[in-house]
């Protein structure tokens, strides 16, 4: 395993096209363009690691995976009648898409739906204890207690998330928001900025994976429906492409990470900065294509 990741490290770094770093937030366009790194966490915590693996990054949408996960724990399937299953065909961040459908967000991993997802974990909440709760959650399901939000990111992305606040008010003159969009957004925003490593989040993500020795933070059918929306949701309107090339159940997040699941078998996380059209790491698509090759790792 460390020997097809090193190999993979190797080609990525002779890779022509990097992509292009998500400039749209301030704090995300400084970051250096040419890093790539690739972790593989076991159900039983065995861990295998290549390129900048020490490097923290904002997970940024990765970490609407986890707020799912929290919110259908606190209501369970009520969950659904705020927002939809749906693959969305459009941006992450379609304003046109939540007015044609009336409020109601095609699916939780479009911005629109890790919106209400979010005001679902604030219910009853001030902002400081619902990001405690994210916070936590995702150092269990890591197994490490150093992770952080970067304030920073968060700062940045609120100056700049006047298509967010549009959304947000959508959702409330929908009626689809319980709690004042800014306070919403608040929590979002600083949600989206929390650092990890490949290395945590291959661990974190392992809860998914639904194997023996995995984390049983979540019941297993629970975490089955979760990868089915990270398979046809995760990846925005580039979702049916990532299917089509890596085959597996995968989250994106435009500071450049992407976790995947090996049902079973293990969990993926890759970052690589620089994103694709459609707003995906796109050296850790390449990557996670090649991996899944490699191994013979696929749902199909």
């Amino acid at each position: 395993m460390q020997e097809i990741l090193d190999e993979l490290v190797s080609g990525m770094r002779q890779e022509p096209d990097w992509g292009e770093v998500a400039n749209y937030i301030p704090e995300l366009g400084s970051i250096p363009l040419r890093q790539f790194a690739i972790a593989i966490s076991t159900p039983d915590g065995r861990l295998f690691s290549a390129g900048d693996a020490d490097t923290p990054f904002s997970i940024q949408s990765v970490s609407k995976v986890f707020t799912l996960a929290i919110a259908l724990g606190r209501v369970g399937d009520q969950l659904w009648h705020r927002v939809g299953r749906e693959p969305s065909g459009n941006a992450f961040n379609s304003i046109v898409l939540l007015e044609n459908e009336k409020g109601r967000p095609r699916n939780p991993f479009i911005n629109a739906g890790a919106i209400v997802t979010t005001d679902e974990i604030l219910a009853g909440r001030t902002p400081g204890q619902a990001l405690a709760e994210i916070v936590q959650f995702i150092r269990a399901a890591a197994d490490d207690t150093e992770i952080h939000i970067n304030k920073a990111v968060a700062r940045s992305e609120t100056a700049n998330g006047n298509r967010n606040f549009a959304l947000a008010h959508f959702l409330a003159s929908y009626d689809n928001l319980k709690n004042p969009p800014e306070m919403v957004l608040g929590t979002y925003f600083h949600q989206c900025a929390i650092e990890m490593t490949v290395r945590q989040l291959a661990r974190a993500g392992r809860f998914l994976v639904n194997a023996q020795g995995s984390p049983t933070i979540i019941s297993r059918e629970r975490a089955r429906r979760i990868c089915a929306l990270m398979m046809t949701c995760g990846h925005y309107n580039g979702s049916g492409e990532f299917a089509f090339q890596v085959g597996l159940p995968g989250k994106s997040g435009v500071g450049g990470g992407i976790l995947a699941v090996v049902p079973g078998v293990a969990s993926i996380a890759v970052w690589s900065p620089g994103l694709n059209a459609q707003g995906n790491s796109l050296l850790g698509t390449k990557a996670l294509a090649q991996l899944a090759r490699r191994m013979g790792w696929s749902v199909f």
